[in-house]
């Protein structure tokens, strides 16, 4: 089909749309609807084949809405469709940009369909309440109706997985992807940020007795720390093998941890006075200790006294060491 302009006169009201831009409306959304659902597809394919395969099924709906409201177009209007999209009316739904679907987990993935299928029944119900012709509104009205199915669709995605038990292993999926991109390096870099940052800021503090120098010191180690997990998390693995997700995801989250790990006990030291701050510092200490140790114990299944013998123990002996080195 060919395309003919559309004047460029600004966004447009939907209530001053003609019958003809309605139907190429329609069709413009149908076209990306249709789109949107195939990239779900793919990319959901290897991880999460049984709602690739939703998708993939509601994808071939939406291509077939569009065939339809072409063929009332032709029959109308001619051959020449008018080349308006969402984005040229100003009162009309919106559809997320391609690249946010990347971020999206796969329960959000599942909402944004309902919603598009929400969307979508309101925008025909309304273009058939303004159609003029008995074939248009009948169309019109037959879509909304299908959206509505396609709603339950989607409602029903989630119970019709958990009867198949493919829900339970794409949860299983999704959980680790989240503890391999997120959670691992994360918490990798708390604790390197927490305990290896114990020994110098408490060195120093116990050395000057100067709390603003102990906070320069714990700045400059934690920040450095951060910059050094990031970027050596983010460039000894792609992913790609290892199935562990983005560099870059891993690195800013192992970089911003080990960061907040060393600055959680050297913020305190911004008090002017010196043991008000020691105190503080020394109890913020066990409970990063402690919210390691559950950490572990709540996405690495470690068992609690396992992680607990391991990290506070561990972190107390490295206060102990930093606190005798800065005594003497």
């Amino acid at each position: 089909m060919r395309l003919i302009p559309l004047p460029a006169f600004g966004r447009r009201r939907f209530d001053s749309l003609t019958p003809q831009e309605i139907l190429a409306l329609a069709i413009a959304s149908e076209e990306e609807d249709a789109r949107i659902y195939a990239l779900y597809a793919r990319r959901l394919r290897e991880s999460y084949p049984a709602t690739a395969r939703i998708f993939e099924a509601m994808a071939a709906k939406e291509n077939e809405h569009r065939r339809r409201l072409i063929e009332l177009y032709r029959s109308r209007f001619g051959d020449l469709i008018v080349p308006i999209r969402r984005e040229h009316v100003a009162d009309f739904y919106a559809r997320r940009p391609v690249w946010l679907m990347e971020t999206l987990t796969l329960d959000r993935i599942r909402a944004e369909a309902l919603a598009m299928e929400r969307e979508a029944e309101a925008f025909y119900r309304a273009a058939a309440a303004r159609a003029t012709d008995a074939e248009t509104r009948k169309l019109l009205g037959d879509l909304a109706a299908e959206e509505v199915r396609h709603e339950s669709d989607v409602e029903a995605m989630a119970a019709e997985l958990a009867h198949s038990g493919a829900a339970t292993e794409e949860s299983l999926a999704a959980r680790r992807q989240f503890v391999l991109t997120w959670v691992q390096p994360g918490l990798a870099g708390l604790m390197d940020g927490s305990v290896s940052t114990l020994a110098p800021i408490f060195a120093t503090a116990f050395a000057t007795q100067d709390p603003w120098t102990t906070f320069l010191v714990g700045l400059s180690a934690s920040v450095g720390a951060g910059i050094s997990m990031g970027f050596t998390e983010a460039a000894h693995d792609d992913g790609k093998l290892s199935g562990r997700g983005a560099p870059w995801k891993r690195g800013l989250a192992s970089g911003v941890m080990t960061t907040l790990g060393g600055l959680g006990h050297a913020l305190p030291y911004l008090i002017p006075h010196f043991w008000t701050a020691t105190a503080i510092a020394i109890a913020i200490v066990f409970i990063e200790l402690w919210a390691i140790a559950w950490i572990q114990n709540r996405y690495m299944e470690t068992p609690m006294r396992r992680a607990v013998f391991q990290v506070v123990l561990g972190g107390g002996l490295v206060l102990a060491a930093g606190i005798l080195i800065g005594s003497g």
